[in-house]
């Protein structure tokens, strides 16, 4: 690959085309769920309460604690569940 200063990469990245809406709405969305299950991993780290009520019904502990129990933040705490135990 040839390098080249950055002048020159802002006109290579200016010659692309745009995202498509799709794609920079999931890319936000991906941003605040990902800090929303950070979030509540650690909280279920520190509290043991809220760590048991998460593996004893997860969507209703979530939704009772204010989340969006949302089908990919219940897969992706679905796999985190094992290390809290």
């Amino acid at each position: 690959m040839v390098p080249h200063d950055e002048e020159r990469l802002g006109e290579l990245l200016g010659l692309l085309p745009p995202a498509p809406p799709g794609w920079v709405q999931a890319a936000q969305e991906l941003r605040v769920a990902r800090f929303g299950l950070d979030e509540i991993v650690e909280r279920a780290r520190a509290d043991a309460a809220f760590r048991a009520s998460l593996v004893a019904d997860l969507e209703a502990a979530l939704a009772a604690a204010g989340y969006e129990p949302s089908a990919d933040l219940l897969d992706a705490l679905r796999a985190h569940l094992p290390e809290l135990g």
